[in-house]
Parts: C-alpha cells; sequence; structure tokens
C-alpha cells in the first residue's frame, strides 16, 4: 500500500528525553516501514543529553526534529508531535523501542479492511538483560477477539490483575477521527496518558480491530519501581478518570468495569501508603491506612515485589523491580 504523490501514510511520533542511546534505533526503524510512506516526527522534551543531536543527524528529509520550549512530559510533546503530523494515520513510539519493517503495512490494511479508525497489534518484550523477546499475549488469544471494546479495554486496564494488559499496546490511529472528536494526550499525566486517549478514542465511538502478530519491540529499562511509581501518580490517574466519566456516557459494560478500575486505583494507592508506612517502620502510620481502606492489606500476602511489579505493570510502567 504506497501512498500517493505527496501523500503520508503514517506519522510516526516519538516524543524524546535523554534518550541518546536508543533514539537512532527507533527512527531507523521507523524510517524502515515497508510499503508505506512514513514521516518522523522527533519531539525532544528539553532533554539534557545528546538527544536532539541524534536526532538533527539524521538527512534522511522524512525526519522531523521539533524541541519544546519547556520540559512538559510525554504527553505534552506527543502532542506537539500530533498538532505536526501530516499522516492519515498516527503511531507513537517510544524513544527507546523499535517497530518491524511490516508492522504499519499490516495494521493498516487491516484497519482500513474492516474500516476501522483504530488498530493494535501485539508485541515483543525484550528483557533488561537482554536475549530472545517473549510474546505479551498469545496471539490465539487476540486472533479470537478480533477486536477491542470499550468495556474490554477498561477490564484490562484494573489495577493488581497482571503484570501486562492492553494499556501497553501501541494503537495506531486515523489522524482525522483524533481531530474530528477533540482528542489528545492528558497532559497532567506522567505515566497512563496512552490510556485515557485510547479509551477516550472508544468512548467516541471508534472501532478498533486487532492485528495479532507481533509488530512493535518493548525493550525493558533498568530502573526502580518504588523511585518511579509514587501516590501522586495514582491521585493524577483518579483525576483523569473523573474527567473521561464526565465527558463521555459509557455503556453499562464499560460503567462496571470503570467502578472496578476505580476501586483497584484507590486500593493501589493505599497500597503504596502500606508500603511507605512499612519502610519507615510505623506501627501506627501502618495502621492508620489500614484502617482507611482494609481492602488494600490483602495485597501484603503476596510478597510486595510480586505486588509492586504487577503494580506497576497495570499503570504501564516498566515492569522491573
Amino acid at each position: 500500500m504506497m501512498g500517493r504523490e505527496n501523500e503520508i501514510d503514517v506519522s510516526v511520533v516519538i516524543a524524546a528525553y535523554n534518550t541518546e542511546e536508543t533514539l537512532a534505533r527507533a527512527i531507523d526503524s521507523a524510517l524502515a516501514q515497508e510499503d508505506v510512506s512514513v514521516e518522523v516526527i522527533v519531539v525532544d522534551d528539553c532533554s539534557t543529553d545528546g538527544t536532539a543531536a541524534i536526532a538533527h543527524s539524521f538527512s534522511d528529509p522524512r525526519v522531523r526534529l521539533l524541541r519544546q520550549l519547556r520540559n512538559g512530559g510525554p504527553g505534552r510533546a506527543r502532542n506537539a508531535g500530533l498538532l505536526a503530523a501530516q499522516g492519515k494515520w498516527v503511531a507513537i513510539l517510544d524513544s527507546d523501542d523499535e517497530i518491524m519493517p511490516a508492522r504499519l503495512r499490516r495494521m493498516t490494511e487491516r484497519a482500513a479492511g474492516a474500516g476501522a479508525q483504530v488498530v493494535v497489534d501485539n508485541l515483543d518484550v525484550v528483557p533488561m538483560t537482554g536475549g530472545a523477546p517473549q510474546r505479551m499475549f498469545g496471539e490465539a488469544e487476540l486472533r479470537q477477539a478480533g477486536e477491542l471494546t470499550l468495556a474490554d479495554y477498561i477490564d484490562s486496564n484494573v489495577i493488581f490483575r497482571s503484570t501486562f494488559n492492553y494499556g501497553y499496546m501501541k494503537p495506531v490511529f486515523r489522524r482525522d477521527f483524533l481531530l474530528r472528536h477533540d482528542l489528545w494526550f492528558d497532559e497532567t499525566l506522567r505515566i497512563g496518558e496512552d490510556y485515557v486517549l485510547m479509551a477516550s478514542a472508544l468512548a467516541c465511538g471508534a472501532r478498533c480491530v486487532i492485528e495479532p502478530s507481533a509488530g512493535y519491540v518493548y525493550h525493558l529499562r533498568e530502573g526502580s519501581i518504588s523511585r518511579v511509581l509514587e501516590r501522586h501518580h495514582l491521585d493524577s490517574m483518579l483525576l483523569a478518570d473523573e474527567a473521561f466519566l464526565a465527558r463521555f456516557k459509557l455503556p453499562l459494560s464499560a460503567q462496571a468495569a470503570q467502578s472496578r478500575r476505580t476501586r483497584s486505583l484507590v486500593e493501589a494507592r493505599s497500597f503504596l501508603t502500606l508500603v511507605e508506612e512499612i519502610k519507615k517502620r510505623s506501627p501506627g502510620g501502618f495502621l492508620k491506612a489500614a484502617i482507611r481502606n482494609p481492602r488494600a492489606v490483602r495485597h501484603l500476602r503476596m510478597p510486595i515485589a510480586v505486588r509492586m511489579r504487577r503494580l506497576m505493570g497495570a499503570v504501564g510502567v516498566n515492569p522491573i523491580g
């Protein structure tokens, strides 16, 4: 599927902050897409390393570098990329990940054949130590599902259920659909902004089809859960969900899933409070937190490191401990 002259099939938006070691790999993978015309928009979010220089070093005219005036987080950087995009479709690529050469052709062809406005695919997960990647979801499971509904998407993002969920999927959107419904990344979120945009698109009536093969390569990165995920992140996610519910009227199945998600976010916040009190060796603080949300105590039956991995995975932070 080649784009007509002067028409861009897919705009690949890469928000980048201090990723000089991996950015070239991400850009190269986007430029290597087969049978589709692409543009690659790199948005440098005020990096302090050589990230901007890496992007600027590409002589390929399909690569554009946008430099933010101040650091605003992934949501704001991605929105800048969406504003600049000219493609029929828009794909988000994290600056430390990569995509396989046939990915965008397979996804856009599947979406076009079904008349869908959104398409998602499977992911290969590369361990932090390297080695052979592991498939995130079973292909048979995704093939049988065929489409992703709003209720299923929200329900998959209930906290503590599993390490990975559908929130990890990297959707490819029809750009005109996003513009028509005024859909953008939530700039108040540093974690979970992808979830809100996808849920909002589905709530607007977007049809989302699933390409069961893996075309996105997700690289696990070093870092500590306890240093990455904090209670204020969950507070922001709860506020974002409130705004989502105020904007959209959900079908009953999605309402039920949202209720489960909200309870899980509240429990997750209380669980983090319990962990903090344990670290501080504060029996009084622990008791107060347990009384406020006794359901959170049950998560301590499983080793804290395991629960933290599941919690962090559920909100879209790299699952490492």
